[in-house]
């Protein structure tokens, strides 16, 4: 296996744990509630949002490059955690995942609450996506 997959499939995994402390764990209510919110007040809470949840991936990156020795560069960390960061904004704004089940045939999934939350499963979705990237940018660069 290369490298740049072992890379790859260690950023990958912890990405995915820092996605599941800093969405479920590390974020307040107060800012859970408000993200959406429209104007400055909305954007004040998903960006603070989006630092801790970054804070925590950045920490729980360093410390799997340093103990399993990774090649990981400035420049895919940039690039990495950039793209996971302005991508994270944006669909936790809940308006553009709306847009997208609206526009993709899937309008009743996004107003679904029982069994399931649509909305809550497409931004999951969404975001789980945009990790796959961003771990592709850190191992690739």
């Amino acid at each position: 296996m290369t490298t740049i997959a072992v890379t790859f499939a260690a950023v990958a995994v912890t990405l995915h744990a820092a996605h599941q402390l800093g969405d479920h764990i590390i974020q307040t209510d107060t800012d859970a509630g408000n993200k959406a919110a429209p104007g400055r007040h909305g954007w004040r809470h998903v960006l603070v949002h989006v630092a801790t949840y970054h804070l925590t991936a950045l920490v729980m990156l360093a410390v799997t490059a340093w103990l399993l020795h990774l090649p990981i560069t400035a420049t895919g960390l940039t690039a990495g955690i950039g793209f996971s960061a302005a991508t994270h904004a944006v669909i936790d704004r809940r308006w553009p995942v709306r847009w997208l089940l609206n526009n993709t045939g899937s309008a009743a999934f996004a107003d679904r609450q029982t069994p399931i939350c649509g909305m809550y499963l497409a931004d999951q979705s969404l975001h789980y996506g945009c990790l796959w990237v961003a771990a592709l940018l850190i191992a690739c660069l």
